[in-house]
């Protein structure tokens, strides 16, 4: 054998110097011809025979094989021969090796592979990161690449992978990734079957296969192939590795595989949700961010999303589909979050799937939560689209969407600390505070107020951005004005412990504008002003915070009642400004003990009460007789007897002109006295307990008969109403005050007193339902405006439902419009015996049917007790009655006139429902009607209102619609108790006389209640309707 290979590569090196190419050397690589054409012709046709001879054929074959052999022996003979023949003696002309022609000639391409291959285990263990030069296995590798083409790609192929199945790990990613540079388009399916077996093996060649499998010339089979075996990896594939994974998925997709390209992706992509350490923290311009592996993933679906439309369609109507939230995941949130973060054209597609999904409670704020706090690098670089999406779902009208939106801004808040992010936030929320929809202002302010309770000191250095909500100031309602000064006030608070720029800056600038506004003559800008003051009182002066040091409380304790003391003398010049004063005082005090100096100075305040609105009496005669603008007095509604030794002075203020402003603010001034005695006795109004049973001066009973009124002038008429009025309205605050000595959660009476108590609270409810009453017949015999006694009402005079507007229109357009009611009744009566088939029975049907009393049926019509007596409402005293008889009081029954200002009157509490459990069917309806007016005007039918409503109406603005549910959560028992009351008697027909009712109302203390109606089964009917 050793004297054989020295023939074969003598005769190897002749073959090749007869073609021009010097082997032999000294001074480096081969020698090769210029032109490498003509050498490569040459060995082409020396090592080719079309001869149909055999033995030329023969010879031929022997000749290839013999220069083959002497190769072989050539570069087994030293390694630097090897190297020699595929090295480049160009430095420039790097592919103008010797091995690189060799390798067109296609007679011995194949076997010349063969040979070249079977050298490649020798140089396995090569050390990785070589330069190309000195490392022979890549240098071999390299010269299959880009070869003008393949004799035999199959038997190539098959070669090739039997020897990558054992090269080191560095060189099987060398090669797998030159795989489309080396075959071609010469595919085959072992190719992508060894390579799928090799994945099996080792997930780290992932990366090059799949650049191969994106490179590769794939029929659809193969390529449906390769796609099986990327979605088989998603579960075992390392983190770094899946960016590469999903791109290669998702630039495959097709409109036949993209459903399970991401319902794959959807279901085996786990987020983990846990901020992790990124690679690099170094983001250099123009190179690619540095993100944790998470962050990795989500750059790379992103930009696979940002071309190829049909993945979104395919996302947004897989997500659309789900419906349960234990669906929903942390890449379908990411998924949308992407979509919208790509922008244009299905942005406005996205914000409407992910405020439905959000509304539908599928994406919860866990879920985004994850998102966030997951990946920080990923969601400040995208910063902006995450503001977007949170201004867009806080301005919708769904709570649900408002509230998530809240969220989003509130975590990023929280999850990003530096300046920029905070100052774009707090920008984004002013501008939400400049919206004209409430319910987004409100949510906004509501959101102000949790980031200043929680990070007051955070917020500080960015005063000047928060001051711009201070532009808006003017079209807030009350509830948002609460919710602005909370949040300057906290702020305010937090700055005691912060340098004095602070404190100066935003203390000074808040105390300016309270000031301005409560000295202003308009009470409008009063009230604002008012609010503000006492929001500052609130924070400011709030008993249980722990001052930085006590001349920082001293100096805010002085400032708060110089504050106080200029509000209440800015009050002096109007009644409603100071009633709203007082209402806004006992908010506070209702949940909030303020600081000694405080109550003390509001403690001597209200010491006026006593000498503005008591008399003191003896035996049924006033100490102190008056006049009374010609009238004569009576003392009405005693509950105590005897034993009460005061009064309260209403005739006598109401029939003073100078004084009768005082009554204006009667209600409220008790609503703060009664606030302050419960917050300074442990829950005991005791201490004022006398108020609830004291009787009231009032004029005499003989004025409401016809005689009587007859001889009064208009101003004592005005009297007669006010003095009512007022009275109802004082009522109305011993309710709301005394209620809640009976909640039997307070525990603060004893069992005696309670039930004194409760029988004092019914029989102030009775009192209540006959003054109405009484005052509803004398606002119809002498129309009268009242003055408002709770202010926040101004805006329910604006508020109209649709179907008022629509009489006003048929009153309008009726003569116009008759012509059009013929036709539409004409075809109402074909169709009614088919409505009559398909509407659901009511209870009121099954009442007609079983034969009950008719009055019912009154109910679609306006019931009202006067038609029942066949008498008016409206007109003379001497329509309802005669010269001697008193004026009739019907209940149930309240006149337009007077349904038209009940807005003026002041509320009932939602702790008033606590009697609920007690009364009798008449008081009852009494409250559940206020009750019924309550829930209508918090939360309207959806019929009745459109979305941009107006505010809630004015009586309703002291209490939250949650107050009022939860006040109620007990109350359902006895509404069932009562319904089936009044069904019971509904069908059984039986009524209670008169005299009985006459009597009841008697024992309350109402004066000459011989003309008291109760129409006991329209009590009954409205009981079941409400």
């Amino acid at each position: 054998k050793s004297a054989v290979e020295p023939d074969a590569v003598e005769k190897m090196t002749a073959i090749l110097a007869e073609a021009g190419c010097t082997l032999n050397n000294p001074y480096g690589p081969p020698c090769i011809p210029s032109d490498l054409h003509a050498f490569r012709r040459n060995l082409t046709t020396r090592f080719s025979s079309c001869s149909a001879n055999s033995s030329e054929r023969d010879k031929v074959t022997a000749l290839r094989s013999g220069f083959i052999a002497g190769f072989s022996s050539y570069i087994n003979k030293s390694p630097s021969n090897l190297r020699r023949v595929l090295s480049s003696s160009s430095s420039t002309k790097r592919d103008e090796t010797l091995v690189r022609n060799l390798l067109l000639v296609s007679p011995i391409q194949l076997d010349l592979q063969e040979t070249l291959l079977e050298k490649l285990p020798e140089y396995f263990d090569v050390v990785s990161g070589c330069s190309l030069e000195e490392d022979v296995a890549r240098l071999i590798i390299n010269h299959f690449r880009w070869l003008d083409f393949i004799v035999n790609p199959d038997v190539f192929t098959d070669k090739l992978m039997e020897v990558l199945s054992i090269c080191p790990p560095h060189l099987k990613k060398e090669i797998i990734g030159s795989l489309p540079e080396i075959i071609g388009d010469h595919i085959s399916p072992a190719v992508v079957d060894s390579l799928e077996k090799m994945l099996q093996e080792d997930s780290s060649v992932v990366v090059p296969v799949l650049d191969s499998f994106s490179n590769l010339s794939l029929d659809d089979q193969l390529q449906e192939q390769a796609l099986t075996v990327a979605i088989s990896c998603i579960r075992t594939i390392d983190a770094e590795h899946m960016p590469y994974l999903l791109r290669f998925l998702l630039l495959a997709a097709t409109q036949a595989n993209v459903r399970r390209i991401i319902s794959q992706i959807r279901q085996q992509l786990k987020f983990t949700g846990m901020s992790q350490p990124c690679a690099s923290q170094n983001k250099l311009k123009g190179k690619a961010p540095a993100y944790n592996s998470e962050g990795s993933i989500l750059h790379a679906l992103r930009s696979s999303l940002r071309f190829k439309n049909i993945l979104c369609q395919e996302i947004i109507k897989e997500l659309n589909n789900l419906e349960n939230p234990r669906d929903f995941k942390v890449i379908d949130v990411w998924l949308l979050i992407l979509m919208y973060m790509n922008g244009d054209p299905i942005r406005k597609s996205i914000e409407k799937i992910f405020k439905k999904k959000v509304v539908d409670g599928c994406i919860q704020e866990a879920l985004l939560d994850q998102c966030i706090c997951g990946n920080k690098e990923f969601v400040k670089d995208n910063f902006g689209s995450f503001i977007s999406l949170a201004e867009h779902l806080l301005s919708c009208k769904e709570e649900k969407a408002r509230e998530f939106g809240s969220h989003i801004y509130t975590r990023l808040f929280e999850g990003f600390d530096d300046n920029y992010s905070r100052q774009e936030i707090l920008g984004a929320l002013v501008t939400h505070v400049g919206s004209d929809n409430k319910f987004e202002v409100s949510s906004v302010l509501e959101m102000m107020t949790v980031l200043a309770k929680n990070y007051a000191q955070q917020l500080l250095p960015f005063s000047s951005h928060i001051n711009g909500i201070l532009d808006y100031l003017e079209g807030f309602t009350v509830e948002n004005l609460h919710k602005v000064y909370e949040v300057f006030s906290l702020l305010a608070l937090s700055a005691r412990a912060s340098p004095d720029s602070f404190r100066s800056s935003i203390s000074n600038e808040l105390m300016m504008i309270v000031r301005k506004q409560v000295s202003h003559p308009d009470l409008k800008y009063q009230k604002m002003g008012l609010v503000g003051t006492l929001r500052i009182v609130s924070s400011l002066g709030d008993a249980t915070s722990v001052p930085d040091c006590s001349s920082s409380q001293v100096s805010d304790c002085g400032e708060i009642l110089e504050l106080l003391k200029t509000s209440v003398d800015s009050c002096r010049q109007s009644n409603l400004a100071l009633i709203i004063f007082y209402d806004e005082f006992a908010a506070i005090l209702s949940h909030k003990l303020l600081q000694p100096e405080i109550m003390e100075w509001i403690g001597k305040h209200l010491r006026e009460f006593e000498s503005l609105f008591l008399a003191d009496h003896d035996n049924g005669e006033m100490a102190v007789k008056s006049s009374y603008s010609g009238l004569e007095g009576d003392f009405w509604m005693n509950l105590d007897g005897s034993i009460s030794p005061i009064c309260l002075n209403i005739l006598a203020l109401a029939s003073s002109s100078l004084e009768s402003c005082f009554l204006q603010i009667l209600p409220s001034n008790f609503l703060l006295l009664s606030s302050v005695e419960r917050l300074t006795n442990g829950g005991s109004l005791a201490g004022i307990d006398a108020l609830l049973g004291c009787p009231l001066h009032l004029p005499s009973s003989k004025y409401f008969a016809a005689a009587g009124w007859q001889s009064l002038t208009k101003k004592q008429r005005e009297i007669l109403s006010l003095s009512l009025y007022y009275a109802a309205n004082w009522i109305r605050e011993l309710l709301n005050a005394f209620s809640s000595q009976i909640d039997k959660m307070d525990g603060c009476i004893s069992q005696a007193t309670e039930k004194d108590v409760t029988t004092k609270l019914l029989k102030r409810l009775r009192n209540l339902i006959f003054l109405e009453s009484l005052l509803s017949n004398l606002i119809t015999l002498s129309p009268q405006s009242l003055p408002e006694l709770h202010p926040y009402s101004a805006a329910s005079q604006h508020t109209e439902y649709p179907e008022r507007k629509n009489k006003k229109r048929e009153l309008q357009d009726d003569a116009s419009q008759r012509k059009g009611n013929m036709k539409n009744t004409l075809k109402k009566s074909k169709q009614s015996n088919v409505d009559e088939h398909l509407r659901q029975p009511t209870i009121l049907d099954a009442f007609k049917k079983a034969g009950v009393v008719t009055s019912q049926t009154q109910l679609h019509e306006n019931p009202s007790p006067s038609s029942l007596d066949g008498r008016t409402a409206s007109g003379s005293m001497h329509e309802t009655c005669s010269d001697d008889e008193s004026l009739s009081v019907k209940i149930p029954h309240v006149s337009p006139a007077l349904a038209a200002q009940r807005f003026k009157f002041r509320p009932l509490l939602p702790q008033c429902l606590s009697i609920l459990k007690f009364p009798k069917l008449p008081l009852y309806l009494y409250l559940l009607q206020d009750l019924h007016t309550k829930l209508d005007s918090l939360v309207p039918p959806v019929k009745l209102l459109p979305f941009k409503r107006g505010s809630l109406p004015g009586s309703f603005g002291r209490f939250k619609l949650v107050e009022l549910v939860s006040q109620i959560k007990g109350l359902f028992p006895s509404l069932r108790m009562h319904l089936n009351i009044a069904m019971s008697l509904l069908i059984k027909g039986e009524e209670t006389s008169q005299t009985t009712w006459r009597d009841e109302f008697a024992k309350a203390g109402n004066p000459n209640t011989s003309n008291i109606v109760v129409f006991e089964s329209l009590i009954y009917t409205m009981v079941c309707k409400e």
